[in-house]
């Protein structure tokens, strides 16, 4: 009877002390639009499915987000709002839900904070996806862990696809500023809307730090560059992204970002194979008709458009004229990144093929970087040009130039972890679990003994950064800022440490490429028609 007794008082107990924790959260806030309420678990209160924008459909369908409409009474913010519309190809891999629509402008918040007044740094968190696929609602994102070690974690949807990066003709006379970057306007809007609320949720305005990987890392280096980003962060991380190629003018190699004409000669070509001869009748479309022709083989057929607004032009040059955010960095890349876009065998001919219809002119010092003589090492140079044209040229440059020309510091970063199922490397995306503690969903191979210890060191690097601007701290090992004469990077690997630049041979080739290309550029713009 007596321990039955106190197994009750200590059962009531219990219960009171859960109920006195949860209750000193903050579960309801008042954000633009009207109040939400979220849901608090282990001392964590996230709020998911929060608007922060009109739904992008009818009529507003390819234009910049719209003020949304105000709510009455409170609205439940307890479950993830559907993905943007895309082919389920990602979703199904990363063990996320399906359910996509046109009405996806809304976002998620977890927060430890006890109350409003705490003013918590706040991390905006972009996924990845080629632009063209993508959810905040992958377990992998779950931002628990950042919670539990003081951050406000927010991820942001946007539109992806022909959804949100078709330009056309008249999508431009429409808007008076460009077209064909509605994703990346998305992003605004979920920052103004954090510059505007987070404050509710414990998290300070004034320490926002956006990071992103792949297609999010890309985007966070567009809007360190965007006029129409300016002052909506503080700290910007880029896991494994970067634009600093010159403007894609035709089909030169290593460039992602068309200019407006390109861009909108395709998004032309792209209606019209639909039926649509304008945009009214393109509006009139149902979203499963446009995303009908978009399965997984057409990754980067949409991509960020140099639309003259949102984004001006070449990063490589606003770099160099001081015409960029200019905020404190971390960035970096993963050392096998190749080997998820690079499946299928290649030859030496194939390859040396392929990089002379694409290098043009410098294809010869290209070939001379990547050992061809054999099929074996045309595959892995084939891999390895991937990694460099996609991210880590793009890191590399980005360090310089702001190194050389910004007040804010840059911290590189190189992720090298391997396992028996990766021995040649870490995958494009492998670093995410470690960053967000997260292993359901997780891109890269299963987790090995000691991972753990290499999850906690790179979170608390990327939270040290978010509240100070500075990856280091206490006990951890000291991280160089990068500079143009002392370019030392952190590898994450069973011996974390600060060593020189890997790959800089093929690093030095390639930037030799696009100066050319740049070169090339301007000698276009200066040739009368």
């Amino acid at each position: 009877m007596k321990k039955t007794w106190l197994f009750s008082m200590l059962s009531v107990t219990l219960i009171l002390a859960a109920r006195e924790n949860a209750l000193s959260q903050i579960q309801t806030a008042k954000v633009t639009g009207g109040e939400v309420q979220g849901v608090v678990a282990t001392g964590v209160a996230s709020f998911k499915g929060i608007p922060f924008a009109a739904p992008p459909i009818g009529d507003l369908r390819w234009k910049a987000p719209q003020p949304l409409k105000p709510w009455t009474g409170t609205k439940k913010a307890d479950a993830f709002a559907p993905a943007c519309m895309q082919d389920p190809v990602l979703a199904n891999m990363m063990h996320a839900p399906t359910n996509f629509s046109e009405d996806c402008l809304y976002l998620n918040v977890w927060t430890g904070a006890k109350g409003k007044g705490e003013k918590l740094p706040v991390m905006v968190w972009i996924y990845g996806g080629g632009f063209a696929v993508g959810a905040t609602s992958a377990p992998l994102y779950d931002g628990t862990k950042f919670a539990e070690k003081g951050v406000v974690l927010v991820s942001v949807a946007y539109r992806v696809g022909a959804f949100g990066f078709l330009a056309h003709p008249d999508l431009t006379r429409e808007s008076g500023k460009g077209s064909g970057n509605y994703g990346l306007q998305d992003m605004i809007a979920g920052l103004r809307w954090v510059k505007d609320n987070i404050a509710q949720f414990g998290g300070d305005p004034s320490r926002v730090t956006i990071f992103g990987e792949s297609a999010g890392g890309i985007a966070v280096s567009m809007l360190a560059a965007s006029p129409a980003a300016k002052g909506l962060f503080h700290r910007v991380i880029s896991e494994s992204g970067g634009s600093f190629a010159p403007v894609k003018l035709a089909n030169e190699g290593g460039q992602n970002v068309p200019g407006l004409q390109l861009a909108e000669s395709a998004g032309k070509g792209f209606l019209e194979g639909l039926g649509a001869n304008d945009i009214k009748s393109a509006r009139a479309l149902s979203a499963q008709q446009i995303q009908k022709p978009l399965d997984a083989t057409s990754f980067g057929r949409f991509w960020p458009v140099a639309d003259g607004y949102v984004l001006p032009g070449d990063q490589y040059e606003m770099y160099q004229a001081r015409s960029f955010n200019d905020t404190p960095v971390l960035i970096g890349t993963n050392s096998d990144e190749g080997a998820l876009f690079v499946r299928n065998a290649v030859t030496r001919d194939a390859f040396e093929k392929q990089i002379r219809a694409g290098f043009g002119a410098r294809a010869d010092t290209i070939l001379n970087a990547y050992p061809h003589a054999t099929d074996k090492e045309a595959l892995r140079s084939t891999k390895d040009i991937f990694r460099e044209t996609a991210f880590a040229w793009h890191t590399w440059v980005w360090a310089r130039l702001q190194s050389q020309n910004g007040k804010g510091k840059a911290y590189v970063y190189y992720f090298d972890h391997r396992s028996p199922a990766t021995p040649d490397g870490a995958n494009h995306g492998s670093e995410i679990s470690f960053v967000f503690g997260n292993s359901a969903g997780m891109l890269g191979p299963a987790p090995q003994p000691g991972d753990g210890k290499l999850s906690d060191l790179m979170s608390t690097y990327w939270i040290n950064f978010a509240k100070l601007g500075d990856p280091n701290g206490a006990g951890l090992p000291s991280w160089p800022a990068f500079s143009e004469t002392d370019q030392k990077v952190m590898f994450f690997d069973d011996a974390s440490s600060a060593r020189p630049v890997p790959n800089i041979e093929k690093l030095k080739a390639l930037d030799a490429y696009y100066a050319w290309r740049r070169q090339q550029a301007k000698e276009k713009t200066r040739t009368p028609n």
